[in-house]
């Protein structure tokens, strides 16, 4: 018998490539357990902070050319990176996974924990939303789909190879139900609540972040305040900049890339945050609320399960109108930002770190005493 201290744990991951929320929890589950080394497709320190002293182990994928840029194009590859890992010697095994991470192959004895942000999005209810708006070749569109198919069915085998699912929401907790046939626990990510600056004077701007990707709608939020020509500013990069730059009238900045310490400012000065997509949880919001910023955010989603009356307001379709009616409703509301900033504080590391810690372990204990691994 050994308890959570003495196992020996490892952390997988899809990739690390690119700084985002998942990211944040694989940063988070390092902190956790700094002696487990890092498992993972791809490995970029370039663009990816915080890890310099962990033990990060990639795949054969790493040794080719400029794939640690690119790995979106290497997909159809990492069902077989992740099964050639060998992970057998491990105690515990804790992956976080929205994509091949979790199809990992494990001896008996090794428990296998997933924290899943969501089922593969472009495997499953948003297939056929991902060929449509990423810029692909008329050829690609018309064999993407066997591709799909394919790894649609890997995706739902190796999700019987996990021994237990943590989802970051409720909305995932329903997909994980209705394509995995699995029960979940919910354990929400994280913010350091004190690394954003709460300020009770609001500018006029509106405020907007995150990458600039199609099913973001950031396009949704240009085309609306270029009909009401409102003050809007836009932190991030991505392959919609450049379009939405030149979409953009003068009352729209677009700022690229913008570091952490001017971010949190914007947070602390914005009227509200413009929060349009579908999110599987979207920590965006709730950086912005730690500031004590409201936030305009369309109704799915994990922003639903964050954003409540008193810290923002919803819109109910992702249209110009839909979304300018919300805008209005927001300009006639009145708003407590300290009470808004306080709400932001129930999703601290600590409340984080403490239920992982106890859901491991007591996932460990009762492992141990099963007849049947």
């Amino acid at each position: 018998m050994k308890d959570l201290k003495n196992a020996k744990i490892a952390i997988v991951c899809d990739w690390l490539t690119n700084q985002g929320g998942a990211e944040k929890v694989i940063l988070g589950l390092h902190h956790l357990f700094p002696n487990a080394p890092i498992y993972t497709s791809l490995y970029n320190p370039e663009k990816i902070k915080g890890f310099e002293n962990a033990k990060v182990i990639t795949s054969y994928l790493q040794k080719i050319p400029t794939a640690n840029k690119h790995h979106q194009f290497f997909l159809h590859l990492m069902p077989d990176a992740f099964e050639k890992f060998d992970l057998n010697d491990y105690d515990i095994v804790i992956s976080s996974s929205h994509s091949c991470a979790k199809g990992l192959i494990l001896a008996p004895q090794t428990m296998h924990i997933s924290y899943c942000h969501s089922p593969m999005r472009y495997a499953w209810e948003n297939h056929q939303q991902y060929l449509n708006e990423y810029a692909i070749s008329g050829i690609v569109k018309k064999i993407a789909p066997f591709f799909i198919h394919k790894i649609r069915l890997w995706d739902r085998l190796s999700a019987d190879r996990v021994d237990h699912f943590i989802v970051n929401s409720e909305c995932v907790q329903k997909r994980v139900k209705k394509y995995y046939r699995r029960d979940s626990e919910i354990i929400h990510p994280f913010i350091d609540p004190s690394n954003f600056q709460y300020n009770n004077k609001r500018q006029e701007f509106y405020l907007s972040v995150g990458r600039l990707t199609a099913y973001k709608k950031y396009d949704l939020i240009v085309e609306a305040f270029n009909k009401n020509g409102l003050p809007l500013k836009i932190a991030g990069t991505g392959s919609m900049f450049e379009k939405l730059k030149k979409t953009a009238k003068s009352n729209i900045e677009l700022l690229g890339f913008v570091p952490d310490n001017e971010l949190k400012k914007l947070y602390s000065e914005a009227k509200a945050l413009i929060f349009p997509q579908i999110e599987d949880f979207g920590i965006i919001p709730i950086e912005a609320m730690a500031s004590g910023c409201p936030v305009i955010a369309y109704k799915k989603g994990g922003a639903t399960e964050t954003v409540n009356k008193n810290t923002g307001v919803f819109f109910e379709e992702q249209t110009v109108a839909s979304l300018q009616t919300a805008i209005n409703e927001l300009g006639k509301t009145k708003f407590d930002h300290q009470a808004i900033a306080k709400h932001a504080q129930a999703f601290n590391r600590e409340n984080f770190n403490q239920q992982i810690l106890e859901y491991i372990a007591s996932k460990w204990h009762h492992y141990q005493h099963s007849p049947i691994k």
